[in-house]
């Protein structure tokens, strides 16, 4: 979702540029992964180094070493990575030790937790990054209290919404399920392990989930490792549990619901430009600009909490959103005409 509008913006500018779109493969079924390039419009990818799953350590090694032949054999100019995940950081690494110059776009976010693998990988990455293009005032604020370079930094917006803008249309043309009415379910998503992995969190989470499916239904898209944890769960007759969704679907289920309670990152940002009430379930959030003038909450995983934030939203209370600057489904745009710039000014520099 945040490549897509990247690889469009270039594709239209390219100003004589070649571009190499990388697949690390870090999120490996075949199936979903076939299902995003289709509903984003994205070519298959130039390269796919298919590493799969595997301990964090595994995984970023395996990228390591498939992405330095990559790297070697086309000698870019630049390599952009996006995003928090092992493929974000291990790219980055790889590149920065052959002496090629990283853009990291989604840059500055912070959780301030470094329980959280992610947090890892958005603090090392931006340590190393020779441009941080930011989404919003707060992640940029972030960047400079750590001593990063003005010069470094690029306020340029969200490319997930921009994505989430191109495909809107798209998404609300396609049926809510059957037994579903608009503005009348909740969607669930749940996979951190904080929340999943130990019995003592995720039953009271799933006892509070259960306690709102009493007053609406909860569409659960379940991960892989959260399907492991459900066995023998008690679960509500009207908890609906369905196998993960491609983009345009899941969208379009968002699009409709009358709450999101998540544990996931990027949702916290769709559902504020969507006007959507969104519960995070998750001590802290590295989005705290959709908190401040968005849409989403952060109520941990207490059911107490949850099920009072939730009870605000179905009788009515739900608080008011706005969007974030620059949130305006162009900043695909502005990271291309920087990066295409600086490609201009080297020419010029070696000419």
């Amino acid at each position: 979702m945040k490549i897509a509008p990247i690889y469009r913006a270039f594709s239209a500018n390219r100003r004589g540029q070649q571009l190499l779109l990388v697949h690390t493969g870090q999120h490996y079924s075949r199936n979903m992964s076939d299902d995003f390039f289709r509903d984003l419009g994205i070519p298959q990818p130039d390269i796919n180094l298919e590493v799969g799953s595997g301990s964090h350590a595994e995984q970023t090694a395996r990228i390591m070493m498939a992405f330095e032949p990559v790297c070697l054999e086309h000698r870019p100019d630049w390599v952009v990575v996006v995003g928090d995940v092992n493929s974000t950081l291990a790219c980055a690494l790889t590149a920065k030790k052959l002496g090629i110059r990283v853009a990291h776009v989604e840059a500055g976010l912070r959780s301030r937790d470094m329980s959280m693998p992610e947090e890892i990988n958005r603090l090392c990455t931006d340590a190393i990054s020779d441009l941080l293009f930011t989404t919003d005032v707060l992640a940029g604020a972030n960047l400079r209290n750590e001593g990063v370079a003005e010069a470094k930094i690029r306020f340029v917006g969200n490319t997930m919404i921009d994505t989430l803008r191109q495909q809107i249309d798209r998404a609300r043309a396609l049926p809510v399920p059957d037994g579903l009415a608009a503005g009348g379910y909740a969607i669930l998503t749940l996979h951190r392990p904080s929340n999943v992995d130990s019995a003592e969190c995720f039953a009271p989470i799933l006892g509070a989930i259960n306690r709102i499916a009493d007053c609406l239904p909860v569409v659960f898209p379940v991960h892989p490792r959260t399907a492991a944890r459900l066995s023998g769960a008690q679960l509500h007759p009207r908890l609906r549990i369905v196998e993960p969704m491609s983009y345009l679907p899941f969208l379009n289920l968002v699009a409709n619901a009358r709450m999101v309670l998540t544990d996931s990152g990027g949702i916290q940002e769709e559902t504020t430009v969507l006007g959507v009430p969104c519960l995070t379930m998750r001590p802290n959030t590295e989005r705290p600009i959709t908190c401040e003038i968005g849409t989403n909450i952060v109520v941990g995983s207490d059911p107490e909490r949850i099920l009072h934030e939730a009870s605000e939203i179905l009788n009515g209370r739900a608080r008011p959103g706005a969007i974030p600057e620059k949130w305006d489904g162009h900043a695909a745009e502005r990271i291309v005409d920087v990066l295409l710039n600086q490609a201009e000014g080297d020419a010029g520099e070696s000419a």
